[in-house]
C-alpha cells in the first residue's frame, strides 16, 4: 500500500507541475504542449491534486481513499474513451496524449486495485 501511494503521490506532483505549466506558462510553454486536447490537459491538471489526495489517505490507509482511488480510476477512464472519440471524429491531438492517458489510466487501474485488495471492508 505504501508503495502505490508513493506512486499516486509522485505522479500527482508531476502531474500538477507539468500540467501547470502547460496551463499557466507563458506562450513559449504553451506552444511546446503542441496540439493539446483542451478538455484532458484541464482535467490532468485538476485531478492531479485528487492524486495528491488520494495518495496521503492511502498512505495512511484512510477509509475513503479506497473509493477515491476507485473514481480517479474510473474519471480517467472516461477522459479516455472521451479522447478516443476526439481523435476518431478528426479532433487535433499529439501521439503522446494517447501515451499519457493509457499510462495514467493503467497507473489507477493498479492502485485501485491494490487499495481495493489491501482495504476490504
Amino acid at each position: 500500500m505504501k508503495l502505490a501511494a508513493g506512486v499516486a503521490l509522485v505522479f500527482g506532483l508531476l502531474t500538477v507541475f507539468s500540467g501547470g505549466r502547460a496551463l499557466f506558462g507563458g506562450a513559449e510553454a504553451r506552444a511546446a504542449v503542441g496540439d493539446a486536447v483542451p478538455f484532458v490537459l484541464w482535467f490532468n491538471f485538476l485531478a492531479g491534486f485528487a492524486y495528491i489526495v488520494a495518495a496521503v489517505g492511502l498512505w495512511r490507509r484512510l477509509p475513503w481513499a479506497r473509493g477515491l482511488a476507485i473514481g480517479i480510476a474510473g474519471a480517467t477512464f472516461l477522459v479516455l474513451l472521451a479522447f478516443g472519440v476526439h481523435v476518431l471524429l478528426g479532433g487535433a491531438y499529439e501521439m503522446r496524449t494517447m501515451g499519457a492517458m493509457l499510462l495514467r489510466t493503467g497507473v489507477w487501474a493498479a492502485i485501485a486495485y491494490v487499495a481495493q485488495r489491501a482495504m476490504r471492508v
